[in-house]
């Protein structure tokens, strides 16, 4: 039997207009905060992951003679591996929900748009067609996601 003082939902009630709308869309087309999220959980992910990638990539050049400074190339690694870890970290903290990974992703991927320019300077410009896509992309999502809940530590806290 339910408690009598239990608030019931008035089923009348419309979304507010900063509320999802049931179908996953907001108004004026906006991207849904959950959306968002996950968005940006996906390009944390992405950027951490394809950076250690390059971290396998310096060390098998290394083994196979690419580099006559081996200690250069580890160094090289060891940081690049730390950038990695903290945009998987990232990534964790965008799919748990946590509010504060909304700034660190902000800045990263701004950092990675002079990298597209130079890119583009350096002849590149497929590569930074798609660094300068995902950064923006990044951004976007950072911006969009709803982060101004507060953050107890729970995974449904947004």
């Amino acid at each position: 039997m339910s408690d009598p003082h239990e608030a019931v939902p008035d089923r009348n009630d419309a979304p507010s207009p900063a509320d999802p709308s049931p179908a996953g869309r907001t108004p004026a087309g906006r991207m849904p905060a959950d959306r968002a999220r996950l968005v940006a959980a996906a390009v944390c992910a992405l950027q951490g992951l394809f950076l250690l990638g390059f971290c396998v990539f310096s060390l098998v050049e290394l083994s196979r003679g690419g580099s006559d400074d081996a200690v250069r190339v580890g160094m090289e690694v060891v940081l690049i591996a730390v950038f990695a870890a903290g945009l998987i970290a990232l990534a964790r903290a965008w799919w748990a929900g946590r509010n504060w990974p909304n700034t660190p992703t902000i800045v990263w991927n701004a950092l990675l748009l002079p990298v597209a320019w130079g890119l583009v300077q350096g002849g590149r410009g497929w590569v930074a067609v798609l660094v300068a896509g995902v950064a923006v992309a990044g951004i976007v999502a950072a911006i969009a996601a709803d982060t101004s809940a507060p953050d107890d530590g729970t995974p449904d806290s947004r």
